[in-house]
């Protein structure tokens, strides 16, 4: 074959496209415009924007630390090229919506950073973190991740204007090179990536993604515009009917204008329309006060307290053979403290007491914050 000729290889290139000058053929990173136009782009951005900002006060609260995270970045990435998108262990936290939406959402940080932040939870100074990332840090992590998507499904309940809850969230650790942590991911073909700038005093200046199936992120744009044609009609109710009546006085006006005594025809009369510009929030300014202030977000957030006075282990046998009357042995002794468990962790412990006939429960001590971390699942 002559020098001067192209290979197969180079054809096939050029009949698909991929041979562009600068682009890598098996880039990770794709053309966002190709997928989402500047509208979605920008929707995606604000959601991630508005729900982010809270989520780092909480974390800042929770971390007793400055948490700063800028404004985000929005790409779309294949699934298949995910390994070139995060080469290094990373560590997945998965949040699925339980209520006002049908979807996942996965959070992405490094495996260092998580460490920073368990070693943080635990009391640590986050200055020499544990390299290794075992159970009780991975609840931590999970714990931190909690409180965070907590605070943004508040935020977006409001940007949305319904109710939105997610389930608690699942961390694993996350090594795509080596088939760790993969099931975490969303399967779908293409991803939407919304990178955020994260910073945590001096201790973390690094990067956290969200991932998010590229349907379902579509979904959310869609339904903010239907949420702002919502609010907008609402302010402007007025039937097709109701605009020509306001417009007749107006005619009227012109039409007897000759008539007036000071020979002056009257200013046309019209209405307008109040439309607002859209304000986004800035990440520039988010800089987190500590204080009550900073709770506020979280204290609509409803949690199922359970009084938990025993338990037991029964066979299938045991089971089918219960009928009226009979009585099942639970692992605690008659007057010892109860647990008092919020979305199934254990909190405190009490003693049970009557209230008007009602059964109540004093709490008699806290339990402290790394034996509840030790306890979550």
């Amino acid at each position: 074959m002559s020098d001067d000729m192209l290979s197969q290889e180079e054809i096939d290139a050029l009949l698909n496209g991929t041979a562009n000058e600068g682009e890598k053929p098996d880039s990770s990173t794709l053309n966002v415009e190709d997928y989402l136009d500047s509208m979605e782009k920008d929707a995606l951005g604000e959601i991630g924007n508005i729900s982010f900002g809270s989520s780092a006060t909480a974390l800042s609260t929770l971390l007793s630390h400055k948490v700063e995270i800028t404004t985000p970045e929005v790409g779309i990435v294949r699934h298949d090229k995910l390994a070139d998108e995060f080469p290094h262990p990373y560590v997945a936290i998965q949040v699925k919506y339980t209520e006002g939406f049908s979807g996942i959402n996965v959070l992405v940080i490094k495996q260092s950073d998580a460490a920073i932040i368990a070693d943080l939870m635990l009391g640590g100074t986050g200055e020499n973190p544990s390299s290794d990332l075992d159970e009780i840090h991975l609840s931590a992590v999970q714990e931190a991740m909690n409180q965070m998507m907590g605070s943004a499904a508040t935020s977006m309940s409001a940007v949305f204007n319904k109710r939105i809850d997610i389930s608690p969230p699942t961390v694993s650790l996350l090594n795509i090179l080596e088939g760790e942590g993969t099931d975490s991911l969303p399967n779908q073909e293409l991803l939407v990536k919304v990178s955020f700038r994260l910073m945590i005093h001096n201790l973390i200046d690094s990067q956290i993604m969200q991932l998010l199936p590229l349907q379902f992120a579509k979904s959310l744009v869609a339904d903010l515009i239907h949420q702002d044609g919502d609010t907008q009609g609402a302010h402007h109710p007025a039937s097709e009917s109701e605009r020509t009546e306001a417009d007749t006085p107006a005619r009227q006006t012109e039409e007897s204008s000759t008539e007036n005594e000071q020979g002056q025809v009257p200013p046309k009369q019209e209405t307008y329309q109040n439309v607002q510009p859209a304000v986004f929030t800035s990440f520039e300014d988010t800089q987190p006060h500590i204080g009550t202030k900073n709770l506020d977000m979280l204290l609509d957030i409803p949690l199922q307290v359970t009084v938990e006075l025993g338990r037991t282990s029964k066979t299938v046998r045991d089971i089918l053979e219960m009928g009226p009357g009979s009585i099942i042995e639970l692992d605690k002794l008659a007057g010892e403290p109860v647990d008092i468990l919020v979305n199934h962790q254990l909190i405190a412990i009490g003693e049970v007491v009557v209230i008007d006939e009602n059964f109540g429960v004093r709490v008699t001590d806290i339990v402290s914050q790394k034996d509840r971390l030790k306890k979550l699942n």
